[in-house]
């Protein structure tokens, strides 16, 4: 949920960036953050979580966080942009946010096939993230999303949040399904959402 903020802040807005655990490099995004920042600067607080991507020349980069680490972040962004990752998504949402979500490519060597697309796809349908899959469209986002946070804002009452949760699982499934008809892919992908997440909040 956006933070309130006060007149005399010297940071206007925060905004999180989480590319989560995945071993590939995810380049691309990163590159469309830094661009992006250089025009706004000291006005947008910045946290970028970047994974095994190189790590980025802006204040606030960090290669992992702590699943209690991710949650402080998210309950202090104003904005929060992430790759497909469907424990992200759902914290991000449980926080507040309607995440900017920019699924990775395996074209573009981002992962190892195309399950994140088809599942950020189906929830943009669903209205549950906002997709975000040129660079074009991420800035118009992070624009419109500074001048206005509530247009990136979700309701967080806990029976919302189940529905979520269960709508999230149930586009897993079918997207699941999707990618294993799909030609060339031998292995399910991993949609289930674990018990307990990993140090960066994923459960994968």
């Amino acid at each position: 949920m956006p933070r309130s903020r006060r007149s005399g802040d010297v940071v206007q807005a925060r905004v999180l960036v989480a590319v989560g655990t995945d071993k590939h490099p995810f380049d691309r995004l990163i590159r469309w953050l830094v661009d992006w920042h250089r025009g706004v600067g000291e006005d947008v607080g910045l946290t970028v979580q970047h994974g095994h991507t190189r790590a980025p020349a802006v204040p606030g980069a960090v290669t992992f966080l702590s699943h209690d680490e991710l949650q402080t972040a998210m309950a202090e962004a104003d904005l929060v942009v992430c790759h497909a990752g469907p424990a992200t998504i759902l914290e991000a949402r449980r926080q507040g946010h309607l995440p900017i979500v920019i699924p990775r490519d395996p074209a573009r060597g981002e992962h190892v096939d195309d399950h994140q697309q088809l599942f950020a796809r189906r929830l943009a349908a669903a209205g549950m993230v906002a997709l975000a899959e040129t660079r074009e469209v991420v800035i118009e986002a992070l624009t419109a999303g500074l001048a206005n946070p509530i247009r990136f804002a979700v309701a967080t009452d806990p029976e919302a949040c189940e529905a979520r949760r269960a709508a999230v699982e149930q586009v897993g499934r079918i997207v699941e399904d999707l990618v294993v008809a799909s030609a060339g892919h031998r292995q399910r992908p991993r949609w289930r959402l674990w018990v307990r997440p990993d140090r960066n909040g994923e459960r994968r």
